[in-house]
């Protein structure tokens, strides 16, 4: 009974954490989207172009601080669920170059880490759905 309210206090944090990690992720996207083609000195854009993964690594310690909150389960879970993302996203990236060298459009590494999070979900609701 007791670990129900420290549950969703976890919970609550981590989304506290995270959303606001995205929101200056999508805020630091659009900025420095425009101020790199604003800029035509090469180590300037550089910088700006970069900018985004800084937010994104407060992303990335807001998951891994929740994963270490979680319970036995929750935490079994999801490392399944990551197994499942890491696998399927580099099967799917992996035919897709091949797919490229038979003429399909050249796709952007940016695309890989949307997918690699979308099929993390597909991996958690999977494998939730076993444990029930």
């Amino acid at each position: 009974m007791s670990e129900r309210p420290a549950l969703l206090a976890h919970r609550r944090r981590y989304i506290i954490e995270f959303g606001a990690s995205i929101c200056a992720y999508t805020a630091t996207v659009i900025i420095s989207s425009a101020m790199v083609h604003s800029h035509s000195q090469a180590t300037w854009r550089y910088a700006v172009a970069v900018l985004p993964v800084v937010p994104a690594l407060f992303a990335l310690l807001a998951v891994l601080r929740q994963l270490k909150r979680l319970d036995e389960l929750e935490r079994k879970i999801q490392l399944q669920a990551l197994g499942f993302s890491a696998t399927a996203t580099s099967l799917l990236s992996f035919t897709y170059g091949f797919l490229e060298l038979a003429g399909l459009p050249r796709l952007s590494f940016l695309w890989i880490l949307p997918l690699q999070l979308v099929l993390w979900g597909v991996g958690v609701s999977l494998t939730r759905a076993r444990y029930q």
